[in-house]
């Protein structure tokens, strides 16, 4: 079977399945359901440093889903936007794709840059579905250039899927925030473009991004999330958590920034 291998498994979050099953029991301890979100921002840097704030994104979609995931992720390498068709294998076993909701998208399939350079954000997502939601599909869409014009025009070839698949789909965007500033700068800065994402205002939240120079790598994926859920009728977007890299290392001066958000 043709199937896309763990390229950050033993570097991002455990190799082992049972260290890795164990890790994400107790990432997702004592955490509330919040609902059921329609869609949500989870980081993706490794779980030592970020693990707890996907846990808490994750959280907020109610446990009993058994629909599709739309992750959608930055390239970190460069390559255009494409999506992947083939079922992607984690320490946890093989996560189906789901081919009609893909094949709907009308997006060029490229399976070698989804392995290309130990590409990370979408692949660190799915441990955390396959945990928390067994039995789902995924469609991972990794995005090319992030400027508001891509926005406007893949979350709109989105909603066209969305309305032709007619199936249950949970929107996952995967960003980190803030990248090797002060922690008192990531907080700051980070909270200022939130603020703008709580308000579901994707033209203010880029505004705000590119005025104070923040370098969140995947605010092209959170755009498309909340532009294709308000035009589904979502109105909110909560902040669930944030926290830094500081955190876990110790290091407060040069730290990045993780938040979880969910649009209900």
């Amino acid at each position: 079977m043709i199937r896309r291998t763990s390229t950050v498994a033993g570097m991002f979050y455990p190799g082992n399945p049972d260290q890795l099953r164990y890790l994400l029991s107790e990432l997702f301890r004592g955490l509330p359901s919040s609902g059921d979100a329609a869609g949500i921002v989870s980081p993706h840097a490794g779980y030592v440093y970020s693990g707890r704030t996907s846990a808490q994104a994750f959280s907020a979609i109610n446990e009993s889903f058994k629909g599709t995931f739309l992750v959608i992720g930055p390239s970190h390498r460069g390559f255009s936007t494409c999506i992947s068709q083939i079922p992607w294998e984690t320490p946890l076993g093989l996560i189906e794709s789901d081919t009609d909701l893909g094949a709907a998208l009308e997006l060029p399939v490229d399976e070698r840059a989804m392995s290309f350079g130990s590409e990370n954000s979408l692949e660190v997502q799915l441990p955390f579905i396959q945990y928390r939601f067994p039995g789902v599909r995924v469609v991972p869409l990794m995005m090319g250039h992030q400027t508001l014009s891509d926005v406007y025009k893949i979350s709109s070839k989105i909603i066209k899927a969305l309305e032709i698949y007619k199936k249950p789909v949970k929107i996952v965007a995967s960003s980190d925030f803030s990248h090797y500033v002060s922690a008192e700068k990531a907080f700051r800065d980070d909270h200022y473009a939130i603020e703008a994402l709580v308000k579901m205002d994707i033209p203010e939240f880029f505004s705000r991004i590119q005025s104070y120079n923040i370098t969140a790598c995947g605010y092209g994926p959170i755009g498309c999330m909340i532009e294709v859920l308000k035009a589904r009728g979502k109105t909110r977007c909560d902040l669930l958590g944030y926290t830094t890299s500081g955190e876990t290392s110790g290091d407060y001066d040069q730290v990045v920034g993780y938040a979880a958000l969910a649009v209900q």
